[in-house]
């Protein structure tokens, strides 16, 4: 994605540059001498957390990818830019908030001290300027009485981002302390770290990345939703690509993945994280830093002998991590008797729009008492204090994922935006036009690789006797009371898409919960706020037309969305996910 700097030596040599001229305006250093300490800020008090790789020296083993040992994913967090005292390169130096001491008046014998609190030292870092290079200030920080004279140049590093409030709430108080003709006087300045901000569907995808088959066998052990094989990849990503080009996409934006032997059928990249960004003030613009939350996936082997993150997950640190874009993985091993494995997957993890009283917008995820998430991810989420959640209940879907149900669309109206929801009563309403055309008779699905096949006059008769799609109705009506309360948006303002549901066994073997029978048309990528990329229904037919297709492309179009249909019955539906489980994009910030 970012071309890697030629040498270590060369990026040292000019480490200061950028920090240097933020640091001090012209005539900075002349400026009028103090008799006080002063701590100054001239960009911002916001502090980066700087977990990318400017210059790529984070690497993974060979054996990596596959090793069942939580040890190797504790490794590739652990390597980013502030995990040393090193400042590499001028990109890095800019990952860095600059502060200033003020020139002032003080003796031969002045000494001064600039420093974090022994707390906050596992969180900040300061370095300072000297000989044309940004020192590492360490545990001491002493400044001598001729930096104090003329003014002294500081660059503040964050070290993590805010997990838990309860030990560390993101404030980084720095304190300067000068002693003078035995008299010590100080300044204090607090700096902040920086939010961790969730994208969200209407910013542009500038990048685009899905899985591509693998050799061997590909089981992935940690993947409870399907064991099948996925079929028909060229069909998807024929008309992925297709989908991506016509949205502006360049080609080489989008990748394919390739996972290993061992795992490869984990195709679910949505699910390994959910891409994120911190940014700062410049005088030039934003400064950003991406930052990807690695989805909190913890499994233990059968004979408890081992235990691991998702090892798909590891393809962020392979493929991802490096300049302006760094990775964070927060997880609890012991879990709780209701955290669900399936609730942990990132497609479960999604984001509305800036909105009235939520200028950042909001983070939406499914939980209940019965099924719920790490609740130290959750925790991480909440602790950003931006976005502030809208839980879902998803309890009564198989997988269990925000993303099944509902999806951000831009929208005619003054908001500029809406969301598109799954309609199982509009499915169940289409099959019966269907029936009522003559052609009751037709097999839904027979186009596929489809198990079941069944006439949409059977269906019909399924669904009198089970409910099965208005039990789906009456949930997803739940979902909107909720979200329609959170948003104000109004219920003529969604955007419904026919989607047919049938009850599936799961877990204990009792427990009967949903699952879309047909694509689920809302779980689709947006590549930009006006193409969006979903499934290829399938749906019944009359007069040689789909109706779920006409119906949805209606619907879309009439809010000024362009569809692009991909095919992913085989690749993605059959295994329990749709166009966006199987996608991911990292977006466009500003």
């Amino acid at each position: 994605m970012n071309k890697p700097l030629n040498t270590r030596t060369l990026l040292r040599a000019t480490a200061c540059a950028a920090v240097l001229a933020a640091v001090v305006p012209p005539g900075g250093a002349q400026a009028a001498a103090s008799t006080e300490p002063e701590l100054q800020a001239p960009q911002s008090t916001v502090v980066l957390p700087n977990l990318d790789d400017d210059a790529r020296r984070c690497t993974l083993r060979p054996g990596d990818l596959d090793r069942l040992d939580a040890a190797v994913d504790e490794r590739l967090a652990a390597c980013n830019d502030a995990a040393d005292d090193t400042v590499d390169g001028p990109e890095d130096a800019k990952d860095l908030t600059p502060l200033r001491v003020r020139p002032m008046t003080v003796g031969e014998g002045a000494s001064g001290r600039v420093a974090v609190p022994a707390a906050q030292s596992l969180y900040a870092r300061i370095f300072v300027e000297r000989n044309g290079r940004l020192i590492s200030l360490g545990a001491g920080g002493s400044l001598t009485a001729e930096e104090l004279r003329h003014g002294v140049r500081l660059a503040v590093e964050g070290r993590d981002i805010v997990r838990d409030p309860r030990r560390w709430d993101g404030r980084i108080p720095v304190t300067l302390s000068v002693t003078d003709q035995g008299a010590t006087r100080i300044a204090k300045l607090t700096l902040h770290i920086a939010p961790v901000l969730l994208q969200h569907d209407l910013q542009r995808a500038q990048y685009v990345f899905a899985a591509a088959p693998g050799p061997g066998v590909g089981q992935p052990v940690e993947v409870p939703v399907s064991h099948r094989r996925p079929g028909q990849w060229k069909e998807f990503a024929r008309s992925l690509r297709e989908a991506a080009k016509a949205s502006g996409l360049p080609n080489r934006d989008l990748r394919f993945q390739r996972g290993t032997s061992q795992w490869w059928r984990d195709i679910w990249r949505q699910d390994v994280a959910e891409p994120g960004y911190v940014s700062r003030p410049t005088p030039d613009g934003p400064h950003t830093i991406r930052i990807l939350l690695r989805s909190p996936n913890y499994w233990t082997s059968d004979d408890g002998r081992s235990a691991s993150l998702r090892r798909a997950g590891r393809l962020l640190y392979r493929d991802l991590r490096g300049p302006g874009v760094g990775v964070v993985q927060q997880f609890t091993a012991r879990r709780g008797a209701n955290v669900d494995e399936l609730l942990n997957f990132t497609g479960n993890f999604e984001s509305l729009p800036p909105y009235e009283a939520y200028p950042r917008g909001r983070i939406v995820y499914g939980s209940s008492a019965h099924r719920r998430p790490d609740p130290s991810f959750v925790r991480m989420l909440r602790a950003q204090g931006q976005q502030p959640p809208v839980v879902l209940d998803t309890s009564w879907l198989l997988v269990g994922h925000a993303d099944e149900t509902v999806h951000v669309i831009r929208a005619n109206n003054a908001r500029g935006w809406t969301l598109a929801v799954t309609d199982p009563r509009m499915a169940i309403s289409l099959l019966k036009r269907v029936q009522h055309a003559g052609e009751g008779g037709q097999r839904l699905f027979a186009d596929t690789a489809a198990a079941q096949e069944p006439t949409v006059g059977q269906f019909l008769r399924y669904e009198r006797r089970s409910g099965d799609n208005e039990d789906a109705a009456r949930h997803i009506d739940g979902q909107l009371k909720v979200l329609l309360r959170a948003t104000g948006l109004r219920p003529d303002e969604l955007v419904r898409l026919p989607v047919l549901y049938v009850k599936d066994r799961s877990g204990d073997g009792q427990t009967r919960r949903q699952i879309a029978v047909s694509p689920a048309l809302v779980n689709g990528l947006s590549l930009t706020a006006r193409d969006f990329a979903t499934p290829v229904p399938h749906g019944p037919r009359l007069a040689g037309r789909d109706l779920f297709r006409d119906e949805a492309e209606r619907r879309l179009t009439a809010q000024g969305v362009r569809v692009h249909w991909v095919e992913n019955f085989s690749w993605a539906h059959l295994s329990g996910g749709e166009v966006h489980c199987a996608t991911n994009a990292l977006r466009e910030i500003g």
